[in-house]
């Protein structure tokens, strides 16, 4: 389905181990249905890269800015923010666009800091699934230094073309995990 790779630039067999100041990268697809106590659960291939990132189990959840989805990444991720703003604020400044850090710092420190156990077994906070539509599944798609997750229903709807292959994958992880459950 989907893997976690840690971006090395070099290549070790199948397996690739994250060097000083290289990022980590989410890569593939995953599905969760909601399970008993109200919990998704955290992909495999993602949970490790999550769990290394944060140097625990401590998943980090966010709303997209323009899209209706949400943005997971581990704990590191949090310490690029700072540079995140200023790299926006120099390009507007290059570019006369206005920019508010205030606003920019707001979306991004808004995010919750959500635990995980050793299955990857969450609680997704009630505030994040009601701005992502999020009902009781969730597709993530891998996107480089974070994630996606996106309430199956609210993917259908994305009109751009780019989306069609998320669209083709959450559709046949689902249809899967729905017959694994006895829900189809």
């Amino acid at each position: 389905m989907g893997e976690v790779i840690r971006e090395t630039g070099l290549f070790e067999g199948s397996e690739s181990r994250k060097m000083a100041g290289q990022p980590l990268i989410y890569r593939g697809q995953g599905f969760s249905l909601r399970r008993d106590k109200n919990r998704f659960v955290l992909p495999n291939l993602f949970r490790g890269t999550v769990r290394e990132s944060s140097g625990s189990q401590v998943l980090c959840l966010a709303k997209h800015e323009s899209w209706n989805c949400l943005v997971g990444y581990g704990l590191s991720r949090v310490a690029q923010f700072e540079d995140i703003i200023e790299q926006e604020r120099e390009f507007a400044m290059k570019s006369g666009q206005p920019f508010d850090r205030d606003m920019k710092a707001m979306t991004l420190y808004n995010y919750h800091e959500i635990p995980f156990d050793g299955s990857g077994r969450f609680v997704l906070p009630e505030d994040l699934a009601t701005l992502a539509e999020v009902d009781d599944q969730l597709y993530f798609q891998g996107a480089g230094q974070y994630f996606f997750v996106f309430a199956p229903g609210a993917l259908a709807a994305m009109t751009e073309p780019q989306f069609k292959g998320a669209q083709v994958s959450c559709a046949s992880l689902a249809k899967a995990e729905l017959k694994k459950a006895g829900r189809a």
